[in-house]
């Protein structure tokens, strides 16, 4: 598989994976058609445009967030770790959830609960019951992550490396939306946070609507329901892998895990940081805006250059060394040099679409990439609870951003390590 992928984006599943070929009958079935191709990849695009502004439309408005709901600030430490503890939490039921239902089914069911939980959250009108519907959201969010990379693999597995860019590239673009878009939007609403919030809640409705057509695919690679085996044959048995077991699927957790960890802090408190040094509210969304905007064009790219690659640890040096700028950036001259230090750490945040990437091409099947994604995205979450919160405490008790900094800029060390190590030429049923 690698060896193909190194010079081009060519066929990597095997059959256990790939969509099915005969019917009852053992005649040849017919592949997806090319209108089930295209609602696909369009709502594979609707669907990762509505996986980030749960998060970066709260950015912006966390002040007056905190304020409407009396937080301090280690309690909106915990508002910006909730996102990566969801992810754990309900990235480890997806597998199952697609199993039992089909992957199209189960992201139908995650737009529904992204868009019902951005309706409610901001008028439920206290602390617990914000966190309780950003909750809702989030589990959305969180089986439709591991899902994507599931997706492409069966539907496109001759074009992993440019179909992850496209949604890549289209997840990117919701994350700037809203965070450039959610102060002016709240101005033209009345000023008031709560409906600038809440209007976030329209595109999910508007994804939902593609993936309806595969509410009842179990199978979710042909548009069909599976068939049955023919005569005489028996249906070849999914790999027992051990997951736990491969050094890879370790290295790709802590990578994952750790650009994770960096993103949300960059989502949760990068628009505090730039307010502090003087930056008005408008403004510091948009220089959110243009840390999540850099991975417009940058996710369509890297992962193509990534799967023609042996081995992706150059990208990964030269997005850990973007950051590391970018942090001292901001200690030395937040304010002075805002722009410059928003396109480094938005080259730093592509380490996302990297990983994401490196999930599909570090395992050979279809179940390899299921187990993978599921335990790298699941895994890595739970390890980055802790990051956005310690930001929070940090903040609360030396009354500045030079110990926050100093963190950040100190956790992309390990990421830049796990990252090369999970960037090497294997495959993760090799090492199981």
């Amino acid at each position: 598989m690698m060896g193909l992928m190194r010079h081009d984006e060519s066929p990597t599943l095997n059959t256990a994976s790939a969509p099915p070929t005969a019917d009852g009958g053992g005649k040849a079935a017919p592949g997806p058609s090319p209108w089930l191709l295209r609602l696909v990849t369009v709502g594979l695009v609707l669907a990762a445009i509505n996986l980030r502004p749960a998060i970066t439309s709260l950015g912006p408005l966390l002040k007056e967030v905190r304020d409407g709901l009396h937080m301090s600030g280690s309690v909106a430490g915990v508002l910006t770790s909730v996102p990566p503890f969801c992810f754990a939490l309900f990235g480890f039921m997806a597998p199952r959830l697609a199993r039992r239902f089909g992957p199209g089914a189960v992201v139908c069911a995650g737009m529904v609960a992204i868009a019902a939980g951005l309706l409610i959250r901001p008028y439920i009108g206290s602390t617990a019951g914000f966190l309780a519907a950003s909750a809702l959201a989030l589990m959305g969010i969180a089986v439709s992550n591991v899902l994507m990379p599931v997706i492409v693999k069966r539907w496109f597995p001759d074009r992993v490396g440019s179909m992850t860019g496209l949604y890549s590239m289209a997840l990117a673009l919701g994350t700037a939306f809203a965070a450039a878009l959610t102060v002016p939007v709240t101005n033209a609403l009345g000023g008031s946070w709560k409906p600038g919030l809440a209007v976030w809640a329209v595109p999910a409705v508007i994804a939902v609507v593609p993936w309806l057509a595969f509410v009842r695919d179990r199978d979710g690679s042909t548009g069909q329901r599976r068939t049955r085996p023919a005569a005489g044959t028996s249906p070849e048995p999914a790999p027992a892998l051990r997951i736990t077991r491969s050094r890879t699927s370790w290295a790709l957790a802590c990578f994952f895990g750790l650009q994770a960890t960096a993103a949300y802090i960059t989502m949760g408190w990068i628009p505090q940081i730039f307010r502090d040094a003087g930056v008005s509210a408008g403004t510091a969304g948009v220089l959110l805006a243009v840390i999540m905007a850099m991975g417009v064009p940058l996710a369509f790219v890297i992962p193509r250059v990534a799967a023609r690659l042996r081995t992706q640890g150059p990208i990964v040096l030269v997005l850990g060394g973007c950051g590391l700028l970018g942090y001292a950036g901001l200690y030395l001259a937040p304010a002075g040099g805002s722009w410059l230090w928003a396109l480094l750490l938005g080259i730093a945040n592509c380490a996302f679409p990297l990983a994401l990437t490196m999930i599909g091409m570090r395992a050979r099947s279809g179940a390899g990439v299921v187990r993978l994604s599921a335990f790298a995205q699941s895994t890595g979450y739970l390890l980055s609870i802790p990051g956005p919160l310690l930001v929070g405490v940090l903040y609360q008790h030396s009354g500045g951003w030079g110990l926050p900094l100093a963190l950040m800029a100190g956790l992309l060390v390990p990421q830049t390590v796990a990252g090369v190590l999970a960037g090497r030429n294997r495959v993760i049923e090799d090492e199981c």
